[in-house]
């Protein structure tokens, strides 16, 4: 059963008041889109994944995806083209300069952005993406959904989905 879900993000993941870091965010209804819990399950069967806006910085959302797939033994790529390097993995400039076949993709980008990486992956034929919350844009859920890519734009976020010991 699919259920149609109506969001949009007008902020990004914060600190809540006792300071831990959390992924709730206030919705508005702006962009429809569709998702299930086998779409997340999908998601995250396969490997490797790769993440567009992985950070060095400890403290940014970029970093905190990453290490959560680090936590849980799972091959990662980290793309950042202003990073050497994130959590000791190499930074890769984008998603080509990545030599092996990527599962899927956790995006932690500006919307704008996240179109540009959405048209990446459906040029190399990658199959799940997983706009992170605050990177979500409707054209970008669009085009990857008509590639035929399975998306989870729907705010879920990873860290809780697999648990981030930060």
């Amino acid at each position: 059963v699919r259920s149609t879900v109506f969001v949009m993000h007008s902020h990004t993941p914060r600190r809540d008041r006792a300071g831990a870091f959390s992924c709730a965010l206030a919705l508005d209804i702006a962009v429809g889109f569709e998702m299930t819990r086998s779409d997340i399950q999908a998601f995250l069967a396969g490997s490797p994944h790769a993440v567009v806006g992985a950070s060095p910085n400890r403290r940014k959302f970029g970093n905190k995806v990453l290490r959560t797939y680090l936590q849980h033994g799972m091959k990662v790529f980290a793309v950042n083209p202003n990073a050497e390097e994130a959590e000791g993995l190499l930074c890769y400039p984008y998603l080509a300069a990545i030599t092996e076949r990527i599962h899927g993709v956790s995006i932690i980008t500006p919307p704008a952005i996240t179109e540009d990486v959405v048209d990446q992956a459906i040029t190399l034929g990658i199959k799940h993406v997983w706009m992170q919350p605050g990177a979500e844009s409707g054209s970008a859920v669009r085009r990857a959904e008509e590639a035929g890519i399975n998306v989870i734009a729907d705010g879920s976020c990873l860290l809780r989905e697999l648990g981030f010991n930060g």
